[in-house]
């Protein structure tokens, strides 16, 4: 059964959110096909640009995907 996971990164540094969202990369297994990164934007949008930026062209993300939700970015590692 395919598998989608989620990672909050509120309240953490730029530097802090790319580590933690790297980590959960690292220990996805290959029946998960999306990763919600929680950033939040009510704070501002240095979490959000900088996930976005950061894995646009990450060799296990296939695209990024945006939704209704300006908190949330979607990355999407494979298709179903």
């Amino acid at each position: 059964m395919a598998a989608f996971e989620q990672i909050d990164v509120h309240n953490m540094t730029r530097q802090q959110a790319i580590a933690a969202i790297d980590a959960r990369l690292r220990r996805c297994k290959g029946d998960v096909y999306r990763l919600r990164v929680i950033h939040g934007f009510h704070g501002g949008t240095v979490l959000r640009d900088a996930v976005r930026a950061h894995y646009r062209n990450h060799p296990q993300v296939l695209r990024i995907e945006l939704g209704l939700n300006q908190g949330d970015t979607e990355l999407v590692l494979r298709e179903l």
